[in-house]
């Protein structure tokens, strides 16, 4: 993704990571409204804590709604759902996620083939052995 004039490298990489989340986030409630915070936690690898303050930026937002219901344990619980905006959002990111993951793969098919050109102009040999250690 292109840095946007007053933005640093460095902001932008924290950017693209809490859009990664937050659509990690709005995929995992759309897939299950009913997932905890704890589970959304445990899914996404982060900590309880970051869980919650995503989902209340979120909230925030105005991308996802959350609602009160009784469990099957008789507790207390939410449902989390996408508003019409937070599915809007959604599209967006998977877009531009999409797009930033198709740049990455054309970097990598780039250097795949400058590693292979720099590999066959040299005399010597990999043995297929040491293929095995990649």
């Amino acid at each position: 993704m292109k840095v946007p004039v007053g933005f640093t490298a460095s902001t932008q990489t924290i950017l693209n990571e809490t859009y990664d989340t937050h659509l990690k986030v709005l995929r995992s409630i759309e897939e299950n409204p009913e997932i905890t915070q704890r589970e959304l936690a445990q899914k996404l690898g982060v900590s309880l804590g970051k869980a919650n303050y995503c989902l209340k930026a979120l909230i925030d937002r105005g991308w996802i709604k959350a609602n009160n219901f009784k469990n099957s344990n008789n507790k207390a619980a939410y449902a989390y759902l996408l508003t019409p905006s937070g599915i809007e959002e959604k599209a967006k990111i998977t877009v531009r996620f999409l797009k930033q993951r198709m740049r990455e793969y054309e970097q990598i098919k780039r250097e795949i083939l400058e590693l292979e050109a720099e590999v066959n102009g040299h005399a010597w040999e990999v043995a297929p052995e040491n293929d095995k250690d990649i």
